[in-house]
């Protein structure tokens, strides 16, 4: 049944491809230059995907279990991941689909998300984690301290999502040259028409309430996730221990498989090499993802998508501090960098 997870990360690494659904943008864009497109998919995503789990769970398909609120490893760790996030030029499925793209950059970011998410959750550090992760509120979610039913929550949610998704497709999008399609139908949609933000989002929020109870069959009770299965398929990867390869390594596999094959199929994939400051760049970026994804208890998936749509309190105030960090991040390095002219493309040479 793990076989599931392959699938479902195939169809979301190409929607990512495809889609360039990168949270880091979002992110950045809030801060760079007060643009809230990205991030108002983003809030489109997590009411579809909040619909999606609440009916699975009402319906007894899946149970959505409280936890404690680790309020200091949320805060410490969604500022260190937002930081590294804007360093390593792309969250962790951004990473991912990048990689799948033919980035170096992306591949160095990737490799160190990895290794560092495995040092901090399986390796010797772990104890460092589960010491901030200890620090708790006992409770977890909106509903839970409020008494409300879950419902109320996902009126909320989707009625802002609804109103910013109306406000932005209003407005008049500037025509963007493009060259004569080459293919036609659905061919022509897939991998060459550019996909609109706020349709990509909905179609992220589907695979990700699909995730749930295909995860549930085999003993995962979770959906997305990146984190963790990176961290478990490096473990495996040094250890040979079967028993990590889980649903959720199955999911990031096929996450670089499906961006890879949406690259090749709309003719972006090329390998294209970072220069020296750039790679610096790309493994701090993924050294920091991997610790501050450990500590707050996911990356812009498990966190900014998965734990806001069941109204964690981990989920939005790990958010709200990468926003936090990915605004310092950018501040420090994407706004100095333009004033004194030391620009720094992501990649600088094709092979």
């Amino acid at each position: 049944m793990i076989i599931t997870g392959l699938i479902v990360g195939l169809a979301l690494g190409f929607v990512l491809q495809r889609g360039r659904f990168c949270v880091t943008g979002a992110f950045r864009d809030l801060t760079l230059t007060g643009n809230t497109r990205w991030f108002s998919a983003l809030i489109l995503l997590i009411a579809v995907h909040s619909i999606g789990l609440f009916l699975l769970n009402g319906l007894g398909v899946i149970t959505l279990e409280a936890s404690p609120f680790p309020w200091l490893a949320s805060i410490i760790g969604g500022l260190i991941f937002g930081f590294a996030m804007v360093l390593a030029g792309g969250c962790a499925t951004g990473t991912y689909y990048r990689a799948g793209e033919g980035l170096v950059g992306s591949w160095f970011a990737l490799i160190f998300y990895a290794l560092t998410s495995a040092v901090m959750k399986n390796g010797p550090l772990t104890s460092v984690t589960e010491g901030l992760r200890s620090i708790t509120i006992e409770s977890g979610t909106l509903q839970e301290s409020t008494g409300l039913s879950p419902w109320v929550f996902v009126a909320i949610i989707s009625a802002v999502a609804i109103a910013v998704t109306v406000h932005h497709n209003k407005k008049t999008a500037t025509p963007v040259a493009t060259l004569p399609p080459l293919k036609k139908g659905l061919a022509h949609i897939l991998t060459e028409k550019r996909w609109n933000p706020f349709v990509t989002a909905v179609v992220i929020g589907i695979i990700a309430t699909i995730a749930w109870p295909l995860s549930a069959a085999t003993g995962r009770n979770s959906g997305l996730g990146i984190t963790t299965p990176s961290a478990n398929l490096t473990t495996f990867l040094g250890t040979g221990d079967a028993s990590l390869v889980d649903w959720g390594v199955m999911l990031v596999i096929g996450i670089l498989i499906g961006s890879f094959i949406a690259a090749k199929a709309s003719g972006e994939f090329r390998i294209r090499v970072p220069d020296q400051a750039t790679v610096v760049k790309s493994i701090f970026g993924g050294v920091g993802m991997g610790v501050g994804a450990a500590i707050a208890g996911g990356c812009t998936v498990g966190n900014a998508m998965v734990s806001t749509a069941q109204f964690e309190y981990q989920g939005w105030v790990a958010t709200f501090f990468m926003i936090v960090g990915a605004g310092v991040a950018a501040k420090f390095t994407i706004k100095s960098g333009a004033r004194t002219g030391a620009a720094q493309p992501a990649e600088s040479r094709s092979v």
